[in-house]
């Protein structure tokens, strides 16, 4: 079971404790990338224009500054870093033993910055989008795609991959070959702000239940139990299974 979920934009500080340790993050192989990418949001950071490139508000100079302290700012857990609508609805703290093993395990955050993050990966609040075309590397998720294509097919393996991210995000990885058979997509009828809680409503009862079926349809069988479900197969080969969810 892989569950891909996006970051938030709003993330968690905190004032003292170690900077991150690059060798210690999962997907080891896209620590030379990470680099490379660090590298180049504090310098863009440092610049003038930093808010027009990063595409956010002037008056976000504490958040921007960030981003030139990213080796020595005080490391975060994946699981505390992100907050918003999603992540509330996750709610990671409050799960039990067993729910939050399965989590550590399934979940996969897709980072502008990192690639990707488990969570229990520690890492520097950021801010940064991956939408952004990054000087010195350029639109980021071109950038990932084809150094993603591995590492993520093997944390897949043969299990489901369950998608919650969003369009920007979705387009730094995409399941291909009979990966793509397993792909489910999830998507919430209604607004932006029901689509990211019922989201984060699901990855969390995939968790919470254990839910690791090998087929999308027994995916759905399993979230009927929580939410009112309908699953879709796929507009044609390469595309993913949808799963409509709408919570209880």
């Amino acid at each position: 079971m892989l569950v891909l979920l996006p970051p938030s934009e709003s993330k968690t500080p905190r004032s003292r404790g170690n900077a991150y340790a690059a060798a210690s993050l999962s997907f080891p192989a896209l620590e030379s990338a990470r680099e490379k990418v660090l590298d180049a949001v504090a310098a863009v950071s440092q610049s003038d224009d930093a808010a027009t490139v990063l595409g956010v508000s002037p008056n976000l100079v504490e958040e921007i500054a960030r981003n030139t302290r990213l080796r020595t700012a005080p490391a975060v857990p994946v699981s505390a870093l992100y907050t918003g609508v999603l992540y509330d609805a996750l709610d990671l703290p409050s799960m039990d033993a067993a729910a939050l093993r399965r989590a550590n395990r399934w979940l996969v955050v897709q980072s502008a910055l990192f690639g990707a993050l488990h969570p229990k990966d520690k890492v520097p609040p950021y801010r940064l989008s991956m939408a952004v075309n990054l000087p010195g590397i350029g639109p980021l998720a071109g950038f990932w795609k084809p150094l993603l294509a591995e590492p993520m097919a093997a944390a897949a393996a043969r299990g489901l991959i369950v998608d919650c991210r969003s369009s920007t995000y979705a387009a730094a990885w995409t399941p291909t070959g009979p990966q793509a058979d397993a792909w489910v997509q999830v998507k919430v009828p209604g607004a932006t702000h029901m689509a990211k809680h019922t989201r984060g409503l699901v990855a969390r009862a995939i968790c919470d239940l254990g839910l690791d079926p090998r087929r999308p349809e027994g995916l759905a069988t399993g979230l009927a139990e929580r939410f009112d479900v309908d699953l879709a197969e796929p507009a044609r080969a390469g595309k993913p299974w949808v799963l409509s969810a709408t919570a209880r």
